[in-house]
């Protein structure tokens, strides 16, 4: 099946076979997009293995990432802390601002109140927030591509969607806690997205999808 991929550069893409995002670099239209640990999994009679292997995948790719989140949820904690102080401290300093701008404009160049407002201190306070903001998508998104192949089955409620019983598939287990977090997440960014505004969306999300099939 022909892809629309750029042709002779790397792109990151869903491989087809077990959904992951991975890197190509296409020489043809009709090259397959499958990623090198599923070009093994092409024949129908290694379905079994294919499915084995790309749930072990997906559980260790679950479980670095649980342990980057740990981290990040550590640092992210530690830098609330200090950015309440800096928000506090900034909020002083622009009530000082406001004072000085309200009461003495008359005699004062507004470029240099405009200086003191925009500093280094508050940009890199903006940029910081961008920062952990652009780390909390990628950790989302990465658990909405579990959570895509590991929910209950629409048809079958016993079953999560990767055919495992109910109460019994780890990964489903793991994401529950988080299940809402991550709806909340999604609606966000989904209007995010339809108001062409910068989102945390993967590429293979259907609201992303279908943006760019109308496109």
């Amino acid at each position: 099946m022909p892809h629309a991929y750029p042709l002779h550069v790397d792109v990151t893409a869903p491989c087809l076979c077990c959904r992951a995002p991975r890197v190509f670099r296409f020489a043809s239209v009709s090259d397959q997009v499958v990623c090198a640990s599923c070009v093994n999994h092409l024949d129908p009679s290694k379905a079994e293995r294919r499915d084995s292997e790309h749930v072990d995948m997906w559980a260790a790719l679950y479980s670095r990432e649980q342990e980057a989140h740990a981290g990040d949820v550590v640092r992210l904690e530690s830098s609330v802390a200090a950015g309440e102080g800096e928000v506090a401290r900034l909020a002083e300093q622009v009530a000082q601002l406001t004072a000085v701008a309200v009461g003495e404009y008359a005699g004062t160049e507004a470029g240099g109140v405009r200086a003191l407002i925009e500093n280094d201190v508050v940009r890199r306070a903006e940029r910081n927030t961008e920062l952990a903001n652009r780390k909390i998508d990628r950790l989302m998104a990465a658990l909405w591509r579990i959570d895509a192949q590991h929910h209950p089955h629409g048809g079958h409620p016993e079953l999560c969607a990767c055919g495992t019983p109910e109460g019994r598939c780890p990964e489903a287990l793991a994401l529950e806690p988080e299940r809402r977090a991550l709806r909340e997440w999604e609606r966000r960014n989904v209007a995010l997205a339809g108001q062409g505004l910068r989102h945390g969306l993967p590429a293979e999300h259907p609201d992303i999808a279908q943006g760019s099939a109308r496109h």
